[in-house]
């Protein structure tokens, strides 16, 4: 079926960049190299409008008739396990990838840029390993959930399990909480550009942009969401790639590696990076470069990254619904492969586009920066309408992927741990799915909502990114301890949970008043310092409650209790399927073996990226001269390569078995 994704892949990004020669004369104000980025005079507006609605129902078409495809030649019926879990069959490549696209957002293209604008190189080294680290230590409860509740549907259902409703009830709230920031940090971000380069009117973009991913998420549920994934991660690699050529080897309009790194120099002497505070003209780079991990304001950034981004990978049900539909000897190694593959977008572009932004000294205002606008001026000033179509089809592949891995998320969200937990605990399989389907609806329109209630309270892609972490931050450390550690008890993760979101509130605001003479506002709550000191108060504080309480209270939990309370439908379960998942449930010894591999992996990676690659550098207050310049930008070139090469390969060669099927013509023997 892979196949079909292919060829569908290399239509759609034809016939998007095709558009251009549609685009009329005047839309072309931007003229490659001048520098100047003018909001809504790159594109007509007609081209937001054909990749906002005729993209989306391009793939909405294409993969509605892969996924009939696969119910035909393979059997894979839309009953609600299918739906909900794609059968828990999924490969190691499928997961990776399906992991790469869900953690591909628009801040993910965008933010990282930013902060590559605004703090030089650190910046995307920050943004990378600063939410890769998250992924690659989720591994780790992903395999402790295959050995422990292999039947579950969402991570919810474990905690009920342990804790009962009360407890259920509050960290669902946290779990909505999270899918609703992450919706409405993809709607902004992906409004704001169409708005930027088009014209297009930005509450009409948010309402529009969800409508393709809500028709084939509705014909084939977590399962579509995953051949989306793949489709759309073979795009974005495909235009990485591309301005990556143009940067660095083919433009003349900056020079190569070596007139880059002149660029730079001279940016760095034209306008140095300062500290992001309240005191101006104080030093924020070593000798304001932007050439120099040694960078206050990318580490600060870091800092807030990584807690933030723990908070949306460890409560969004997202990640879990992957952990759940891979096949448990796939589960690590799909997380692990996905992560460090995920690296390489973020660290690859904005070293790419947003040190070119900075190079050629394009001219944006605070507003522009905080709204994400760094690539999409940078690739209009580089290339033209050429690179703004580039960027819209790029991010439209970003916010679509990511969008329909939280549909199905607070799809499943309802239909288990609200329908079937408190309305209908014997509900039937097409009950469930209707349920599901209905979910999927209903937010799917509500998306747009939330995204205009947002911009209409002033709310920046910028901000809600660096605020995350204090709202979610503090129900990290006691979900992950109550999968991974028997003494957790139910005071210690509610506890951590409700009193650390409450102290990370209090800091942030307390913070962002003294900063700015009493004054709490957007503009004194989005400053450095206050979401620094939020971010880190609500992950710690949380874990450090919990952990006392829990230990205070000496209950040990008996981990056969909680798999028979996963109630799972047989009847909506194929025979193989069944067998299947009996075989790898009795395979104790194989999951240990992947749960030491997960610790080894995840940990030893961990400790590279947060702390042997990038501490040494910050520390020693280097600045690169052009040798390191050129090894890191090589860096980023081969690792970018190696991973779309993976990342579009490794899932068509797991999937020849489906592809002889469908070549022999042969239909699936569904029992």
């Amino acid at each position: 079926m892979l196949k079909i994704s292919l060829l569908a892949v290399l239509l759609v990004f034809v016939v998007g960049t095709g558009v251009i020669f549609a685009v009329p004369d005047a839309a072309g104000d931007v003229v490659a190299g001048k520098g100047e980025f003018r909001l809504g005079e790159v594109l007509d507006e007609s081209v937001g409008w054909f990749i906002v609605v005729g993209l989306g129902l391009i793939f909405a078409g294409v993969i509605s008739v892969e996924i009939k495809l696969e119910e035909k030649y393979l059997g894979h019926t839309q009953n609600s396990e299918w739906f909900n879990t794609a059968g828990r069959i999924i490969k190691t490549g499928l997961t990776a990838a399906a992991i790469v696209s869900a953690w591909t957002w628009a801040a993910t293209l965008l933010q990282s840029s930013t902060v590559a604008y605004l703090y030089g190189i650190s910046g995307p080294f920050w943004y990378a390993s600063g939410a890769t680290i998250q992924v690659l230590l989720f591994g780790i409860l992903a395999i402790e959930l295959k050995r422990k509740a292999p039947n579950a549907h969402t991570f919810l259902e474990i905690i009920r399990a342990r804790f009962g409703n009360g407890t259920h009830k509050i960290f669902l709230g946290f779990a909505l909480t999270c899918n609703m920031i992450v919706t409405g940090m993809l709607l902004l971000g992906g409004a704001a550009v169409v708005n930027g380069l088009t014209g297009m009117d930005i509450t009409i973009a948010a309402f529009l942009i969800p409508v393709g991913v809500m028709i084939y998420t509705l014909v084939g549920g977590l399962k579509a969401t995953f051949v989306a994934d793949y489709m759309h991660t073979v795009i974005i690699f495909t235009v990485i790639l591309t301005f990556v050529s143009m940067v660095f080897f083919i433009s003349p309009i900056t020079g190569g590696i070596e007139g880059m790194f002149d660029k730079l120099a001279e940016a760095a002497v034209l306008k140095p990076v300062l500290l992001p505070t309240f005191v101006e003209g104080t030093p924020g780079n070593a000798m304001g470069a932007y050439l120099t991990m040694a960078s206050a304001g990318g580490l600060i950034f870091g800092v807030i990254n990584i807690v933030g981004n723990f908070g949306t990978v460890f409560v969004d049900q997202a990640y879990w619904q992957r952990a759940i539909a891979a096949q448990p000897s796939s589960t690590v190694r799909g997380f692990l492969l996905g992560g460090m593959c995920w690296f390489s977008i973020p660290f690859t572009l904005a070293t790419t586009m947003g040190l070119t932004a900075v190079a050629l000294q394009v001219s944006l205002t605070p507003e522009q920066v905080q709204l994400g606008l760094t690539v999409p001026a940078a690739a209009t000033v580089l290339m033209g309408p050429v690179g703004a179509i580039m960027v819209l089809v790029m991010l439209f592949m970003a916010v679509t992927s990511a969008g329909s891995a939280e549909l199905i998320a607070v799809s499943s969200l309802i239909t288990y741990d609200v329908y079937r937990t408190y309305k209908n605990p014997n509900a039937t399989g097409k009950q469930l799915l209707k349920v599901s389907r209905t979910v999927i609806v209903i937010f799917g329109l509500g998306m747009g909502a939330l995204a205009a209630i947002l911009l209409g309270m002033g709310l920046s892609l910028g901000f809600v990114y660096l605020a995350m972490g204090i709202l979610i931050g503090s129900a990290v450390i006691p979900i992950a301890l109550t999968i991974a550690w028997s003494r957790t008890t139910r005071a210690g993760a509610v506890s951590g949970a409700l009193v650390g979101v409450v102290l990370a509130l209090i800091t942030w605001t307390g913070v962002a008043s003294a900063e700015s003479g009493g004054v709490v506002d957007i503009a004194s709550l989005g400053g450095a310092f206050p979401m620094l000191y939020g971010n880190v108060v609500a992950i710690l504080s949380s874990g450090l409650i919990c952990v006392v309480i829990s230990l205070a209270q000496r209950k040990v939990y008996d981990w056969k209790l909680m798999n028979p309370q996963m109630k799972i439908i047989q009847a909506d379960m194929s025979e193989s399927v069944k067998a299947e998942i009996a075989a790898r449930a009795q395979d104790e010894e194989t999951l240990k073996k992947a749960y030491k591999f997960s610790l080894k992996g995840g940990g030893i990676l961990t400790l590279i990226c947060v702390v042997f690659w990038p501490l040494p550098l910050y520390f020693s207050g280097y600045v690169f001269d052009l040798g390191f310049y050129t090894f890191w930008v090589w860096i980023a070139i081969v690792w970018v390569s190696v991973a779309s090469f993976t990342i579009i390969v490794m899932p068509i060669y797991e999937a020849r078995g489906g592809f002889a099927k469908v070549f022999r013509g042969q239909k699936a023997d569904v029992k």
